[in-house]
């Protein structure tokens, strides 16, 4: 499956989502965070970022609502561990310029392990990415994956509102953010 068949892009959004990698799931659908596991669409919703529980097949909507979708590395696997960290080192020039050409206010990093690897740096915290990355504000929020345990939903579901009341507060563009 093409990279691009995964992005869900358009210029000036609010937030773009970045996740590792598509899983197998998502290259059989067609479709990003397809995984009947994945808890991308609840913890967005219950964040606030859309008022309804989007599908996987409703992805496009996202656009709708300020909001895009892209992976890192384009390579579906059945986990994100299947991917070497030189894969994400060798994926960043590409990401950058993604994120440079459709400039949006904010880019969000589903995990640490990709952002970790592209910046060669291992002590990352969630929250804020100290100096952002390609020239755009960055925040590190938990995997939304089924198999990340290590964060409950309500815990997914807190960590991506505290992102979503950043964005409101610095300067709402969407009427959804502004809620």
């Amino acid at each position: 499956m093409d990279t691009y068949e995964l992005d869900i892009l358009g210029e000036g959004l609010d937030v773009i989502f970045c996740g590792l990698n598509p899983g197998m799931s998502c290259a059989a659908a067609g479709h990003c965070f397809s995984n009947r596991s994945n808890r991308f669409w609840t913890a967005l919703h219950l964040a606030g970022f859309t008022d309804v529980r989007l599908r996987p097949d409703e992805e496009r909507r996202l656009l709708d609502y300020g909001c895009g979708i892209t992976p890192v590395v384009g390579r579906p696997t059945r986990r994100a561990d299947e991917v070497s960290l030189r894969e994400f080192e060798e994926a960043r020039p590409g990401l950058e310029a993604k994120i440079r050409h459709y400039a949006p206010r904010s880019i969000a990093f589903l995990g640490k392990r990709a952002l970790s690897a592209m910046i060669g740096r291992s002590d990352l915290e969630w929250g804020p990415l100290a100096g952002g990355f390609a020239g755009t504000p960055a925040w590190i929020l938990p995997n939304p994956s089924g198999l990340n345990r290590s964060f409950t939903l309500d815990a997914l579901v807190a960590a991506y509102r505290e992102f979503r009341g950043t964005l409101v507060a610095e300067a709402p563009a969407r009427a959804v953010l502004s809620m």
